[in-house]
C-alpha cells in the first residue's frame, strides 16, 4: 500500500543552497490548483527542468482539467537538474512533487509528456528518483499506474516498455476517463493486471503489454505489433480528438513562476491542425483536421488571461496562427484593446504566403521583436518536393511587408537532408538568405541600416512516423556534416548569421523515431553510462549512446539511414493518427515526381483519410484566402 500524502519539502530544502536555480524547486507558486484532501491524486512530469516545462500548454491543459474534477487531485513535476538529482541521491531524498512535496511514487497515476524523442532517458532519470522501476513488467501493485501521452507518441515503441498505457492523440477527456476507470477499479480491488486491460478499454489508449512484437512477413527489422492472444484490446489504436475544440478553454496557464521561463509569456492557443500537407512534418498529420476558435472567444482569452498573469505579452499559439481565417481582424482588435499598455502581441511563426502589408502592421503592436519564416528549403524544387507551397515571390513580398512595418530582425528556417536534395539547393540557401539581406537594405531607410539582422537556422531532415516521408532514409551524419560545411561557403554575405542541427543529435534522434522496442534496453544502457538530458547539447554523448547501441547488438546508423520498403509493415501501425497508408504512399510518389498538393482549407478534401476515419471535419471561422 502506497503511504498517505506526506510533504517532504523540509528534506529537499537543505540542498537548495548547494544548486544552481534552486527556484526551479521552490513550491507554493500563486496559482496552484491541487488540493491535498481529493480521494485521487495524479502527478503530470514534464521530463525537463522547470523553466523548459512550466509553458507547457499540454501539461497545464490537462492539470486545470484534472483539478477541475471532483475528488482528483493533480500536481506537477520536472526532472531536476544534474546537480540537484545528484544531491538527491547522495540525501536519498525521492523525486518529489512540486506543489506538496509529496513522493512521486505514492501517487495514483503518474503520467509524462512526449514532447520530443531526445528526452528519452529523462523518463528513466525520473523513475529511478522516484524509485519506480522502468519496466512495466516489473512493478508490483502498490507502484503507480505510468501513463504517457504528446506530440511524439506515434510511434511508441522504443518507450513502449517502460510504460503502462500511452494515451495517442488529444488527452483533454481521454486523461479524465482514464483517471476515473483506474479510480473506479482501484476501489474495486482490481489487480494490476486487470487495471490495465480495463485501461486499454478506453479509446485512444495504448496498453503495450497486452501486445506482442511479430517479425514475420513483410516488415522491418524491427516488427509490429499486434494483439497479444486472449487479449481484446484493439489492432489499431486511433488517436483522440476534441470535437468540440471551441468548449475547451483558450486560457490554459494558472500558475505564475518564481524563475524566469524559457517562453514566459501568456500563450493562448487559437486554432489546433494544420492541413498545409509539408511532407516532412508529423504535427501536420497528427494535430487533423483544422479546428479555429472565434475572434470573440480569442480576444476575450487574451483580456482574461493577461489580467489573470499580469503578463505583457501574449504569443497566439498554433501550427500556423496566421492562417486562421480570422487573424488580421483578431490582432486588430487586440490591436486597439491593448493600446497604450505596453503589451505586446507575437505570432510563434509567420507563413510566408499569407503575410502581407496589412498582417505586419498588426502584429507590430507597440514592441518589435524578430520574425520568423520557414521557407524550409532554398530551391522552388525542393519546396515543391516537400509540399511547402510557397515561392520565392512569397518570400520576398513578406519580408519586404516586415521591414517597411518597422522590423530589423528577421529569422529563416531550413531543412537539409530531405529527400531528393542536391548540393545546388543547398547552395539555394545561402543564396536565399543574402537575397533576403539586400532586399532589407533597399527597403530600410539608409540610417537604420545598421540594425538589420537575418539569421538562417538549419535543421537536419528526420523521417517520421505517420508521414508521407516515413519511408526514407536520413542523410548520413558525414555527409550532413559536408553539406553544412558547404552551406558556410557558400554564404557571400558575412551579416548573415548561420545556425545548424548538430548531425549526430539528430542521427540519434532518427534512431528514435524509426525503431521499436528493440531500442528500450537501449535507451536504458545509455541512460546506465550517464545519458540525461540528451536536448541539452552540453549534456549529449553520442559515444554513450553507440556503447550502450554496441552492447545490445545493434546498429543505430543502419536504422537511422536504410530507408524502408513502400509495403513494410512499420513498427508504429498500431497506432494511428487516422491517416491513410495509401494517401501517405500517393504523397511519397507525388513527392518523388516534385508535384504539389493543395491544402483542405482552401481547396477540395485532399484524401487523407482523417475525417471519416475519426467522424471529425474542419472547422473554420471564415474563408481562408
Amino acid at each position: 500500500m502506497r503511504v498517505p500524502y506526506e510533504d517532504r519539502f523540509h528534506e529537499l530544502e537543505p540542498l537548495l543552497a548547494r544548486v544552481e536555480k534552486p527556484s526551479r524547486y521552490i513550491d507554493h507558486e500563486w496559482g496552484t490548483m491541487s488540493k491535498q484532501e481529493a480521494d485521487y491524486r495524479a502527478c503530470l512530469i514534464y521530463p525537463d527542468t522547470y523553466e523548459v516545462g512550466l509553458p507547457n500548454q499540454g501539461i497545464a491543459i490537462l492539470y486545470h482539467i484534472l483539478n477541475q474534477q471532483e475528488g482528483i487531485s493533480c500536481e506537477r513535476g520536472y526532472v531536476p537538474w544534474v546537480d540537484m538529482a545528484d544531491e538527491m541521491r547522495a540525501a536519498g531524498v525521492p523525486l518529489l512533487s512540486l506543489e506538496g512535496a509529496a513522493p512521486v511514487a505514492s501517487f495514483d497515476v503518474v503520467g509524462f509528456h512526449v514532447p520530443h524523442e531526445m528526452a528519452c532517458t529523462n523518463y528513466l532519470e525520473a523513475m529511478d528518483l522516484a524509485g519506480i522501476p522502468f519496466y512495466s513488467a516489473d512493478r508490483s501493485e502498490d507502484d503507480p499506474i505510468i501513463i504517457a501521452g504528446g506530440p511524439s507518441v506515434y510511434n511508441p515503441e522504443p518507450l513502449a516498455p517502460f510504460f503502462d498505457a500511452i494515451l495517442i492523440g488529444e488527452g483533454e477527456e481521454a486523461i479524465v476517463e482514464v483517471c476515473r476507470e483506474h479510480q473506479r477499479l482501484r476501489d474495486a480491488g482490481a489487480s494490476r493486471d486487470e487495471i490495465l486491460r480495463g485501461l486499454a478499454a478506453i479509446p485512444g489508449t495504448y496498453v503495450p503489454a497486452l501486445y506482442d512484437i511479430r517479425f514475420d512477413g513483410d516488415c522491418t527489422p524491427h516488427g509490429y505489433a499486434v494483439p497479444s492472444e486472449g487479449e481484446n484490446v484493439p489492432p489499431v489504436v486511433y488517436k483522440r480528438v476534441v470535437k468540440d475544440f471551441g468548449a475547451t478553454d483558450p486560457v490554459s496557464q494558472s500558475v505564475i513562476p518564481y524563475a524566469q521561463l524559457v517562453h514566459d509569456r501568456l500563450s493562448v492557443e487559437v486554432l489546433r491542425g494544420c492541413a498545409r500537407g509539408c511532407r516532412f512534418c508529423q504535427a501536420g498529420i497528427t494535430y487533423r483536421p483544422v479546428r479555429e476558435r472565434s475572434a470573440d472567444q480569442i480576444v476575450s482569452a487574451v483580456t482574461r488571461g493577461l489580467a489573470e498573469t499580469g503578463y505583457d505579452e501574449v504569443s497566439l499559439t498554433s501550427l500556423s496562427t496566421t492562417d486562421h481565417s480570422c487573424c488580421e481582424q483578431i490582432l486588430s482588435r487586440l490591436n486597439r484593446r491593448l493600446e497604450d499598455t505596453g503589451i505586446s502581441v507575437s505570432i510563434p511563426s509567420q507563413r510566408l504566403d499569407s503575410f502581407g502589408v496589412n498582417m505586419a502592421l498588426q502584429v507590430a503592436g507597440e514592441k518589435k521583436g524578430g520574425l520568423t519564416f520557414a521557407p524550409e528549403a532554398g530551391s522552388q524544387r525542393m519546396r515543391d518536393v516537400i509540399n511547402k507551397g510557397v515561392t520565392e515571390d512569397d518570400l520576398d513580398r513578406a519580408v519586404r511587408a516586415a521591414f517597411e512595418a518597422g522590423w530589423r530582425r528577421c529569422k529563416l528556417y531550413f531543412m537539409m537532408g530531405l529527400p531528393g536534395e542536391r548540393d545546388e539547393d543547398i547552395v539555394a540557401i545561402a543564396e536565399l538568405a543574402d537575397h533576403v539581406l539586400e532586399l532589407a537594405r533597399e527597403v530600410v531607410p539608409k540610417g537604420q541600416r545598421g540594425g538589420i539582422s537575418i539569421s538562417i537556422s538549419v535543421s537536419v531532415f528526420i523521417p517520421k512516423a505517420s508521414t508521407p516521408f516515413q519511408w526514407c532514409a536520413q542523410t548520413p551524419d558525414e555527409e550532413v556534416k559536408r553539406r553544412q560545411q558547404l552551406l558556410l561557403k557558400s554564404v557571400k554575405n558575412r551579416a548573415v548569421r548561420v545556425h545548424y542541427h548538430d548531425a549526430e543529435t539528430s542521427l540519434l534522434e532518427a534512431v528514435l523515431s524509426r525503431a521499436g522496442r528493440d531500442m528500450a534496453p537501449v535507451i536504458e544502457g545509455a541512460w546506465r553510462r550517464g545519458a540525461r538530458f540528451d536536448a541539452w547539447t552540453e549534456q549529449f554523448s553520442l559515444e554513450r549512446w553507440e556503447q550502450a547501441a554496441s552492447d545490445c547488438g545493434i546498429d543505430l546508423r543502419a536504422i537511422a539511414q536504410t530507408p524502408y520498403d513502400l509495403d513494410a509493415i512499420m513498427p508504429w501501425e498500431h497506432v494511428s493518427p487516422g491517416v491513410s497508408r495509401g494517401f501517405l504512399q500517393r504523397e511519397y510518389r507525388r513527392a518523388l515526381a516534385g508535384e504539389t498538393t493543395a491544402d483542405c482549407t482552401r481547396a477540395s478534401c485532399a484524401g487523407c483519410g482523417i475525417c471519416p476515419t475519426l467522424h471529425v471535419d474542419n472547422v473554420l471561422m471564415g474563408e481562408r484566402s
